[in-house]
């Protein structure tokens, strides 16, 4: 048994932060009901990060919203409301990533629901959270990145600001509103009481910098500043980065200078008896260019037995060959009630040594709907 399993989450979020939250609770064994407007239903559906088209929707969408149900309701209808105050009545969790005011508007605020079902979890992500001049923009991932200093920390020192190229900030968030969410459950079987949860994008992006944040407050104020080559982190020295080889590339982390030096018959390397944290630039650009001398595998061939911290740099095709990742186990297959097949991930988490995982597909719009209605007599 999953260790959710009899627990309903009632989700209205959209797009990639909200979504990922109820994921990984349904990966947990939770039954997970997506609210959608007819017709159109989650934006995601239609938000390509490429030009992939999988079963005429998003891949985007199939990723982040398998193992769930899709009821559609447009419940700024006053009687289609009404059915949905009855199904949010039974609901364990009840979870939105809209902007700040609009569950009020429609009636289904925390307070409203709670006169329903008054243990409910409610839990909420906002952009930018309900206060401050902040709170109306648009919660959208490269925007908060921008906004919050994250584009000053990734690339080299003349490159201006560099994004990273995931949406880092839905998903950070994401994973602390199921946290969140988590505890108040928690707290709701042992003291008999539902929890308002709130999470901002903003705060899980000053959140992911808590280092570098705490080291600019204690730091005089000075700004992180980037190597100018092969930077990995404005906040540590050489060797730590990413280097050409012949062939290709590989990292480097923390190490001695001197006893890499030696292992690298690096002469010039040498000339560096301290890794004094000012020199980091030069350091850089005499390795990254011994580096390049030979291939990957013939340094990672004298450093690994050496226990210096160095990896190969691979792509998807060079990763999903190796048996580091196959052991994992880490791709399942999942079908969609029309038959549609495809391979995606699971979830992360083991307990007792169990992988969740789930052939359950990401739904069609609205195909729950009669079953949903029939069963919460809607």
């Amino acid at each position: 048994m999953k260790p959710l399993e009899d627990y309903l989450i009632i989700d209205f979020s959209q797009f990639l932060s909200g979504p990922s939250a109820s994921l990984r609770l349904a990966d947990m064994g939770a039954r997970v009901i997506k609210i959608e407007k007819p017709g159109t239903g989650d934006i995601c559906r239609t938000l390509y990060t490429s030009d992939l088209i999988m079963n005429g929707e998003s891949s985007v969408f199939h990723t982040i919203n398998r193992n769930k149900e899709s009821f559609a309701i447009d419940f700024k209808q006053p009687e289609e409301l009404a059915k949905l105050k009855k199904l949010l009545a039974k609901a364990d969790v009840v979870m939105h990533n809209f902007r700040p005011g609009v569950m009020e508007r429609i009636g289904l605020s925390y307070e409203e629901v709670q006169k329903i079902n008054p243990n409910v979890v409610y839990a909420s992500i906002s952009g930018y959270g309900s206060k401050g001049p902040f709170k109306d923009l648009p919660g959208q991932d490269l925007l908060l990145q921008s906004l919050t200093a994250l584009t000053w920390l990734t690339g080299n020192e003349g490159d201006g600001p560099v994004p990273m190229g995931l949406s880092i900030v839905d998903m950070l968030a994401g994973a602390h509103l199921a946290q969140g969410i988590l505890a108040a459950l928690y707290r709701k079987v042992t003291q008999n009481t539902g929890a308002l949860v709130e999470v901002s994008m903003l705060e899980s992006a000053f959140d992911f910098q808590f280092e570098t944040i705490t080291t600019f407050f204690n730091d005089g104020g000075e700004l992180p500043v980037r190597t100018k080559s092969n930077n990995a982190n404005a906040y540590l020295g050489a060797p730590y980065g990413i280097y050409e080889t012949k062939n290709g590339y590989m990292s480097l982390a923390m190490g001695s200078i001197p006893v890499l030096a030696e292992l690298l018959s690096c002469e010039e390397l040498k000339q560096f008896p301290e890794n004094k944290f000012t020199l980091r630039d030069d350091i850089k650009s005499v390795l990254a260019a011994h580096l390049k001398t030979q291939d990957s595998q013939y340094w990672l061939n004298i450093l690994e037995p050496a226990d210096i911290w160095c990896a190969n740099v691979l792509n998807y095709e060079e990763l999903f060959a190796q048996e580091g990742f196959q052991v994992l186990d880490f791709v399942q297959q999942v079908e969609m009630t029309d038959g549609y097949n495809y391979k995606t991930t699971r979830c992360p988490i083991r307990i007792d040594g169990e992988l969740f995982t789930s052939g359950k597909g990401s739904p069609k719009l609205g195909q729950d709907n009669q079953s949903i209605i029939k069963e919460f007599n809607l």
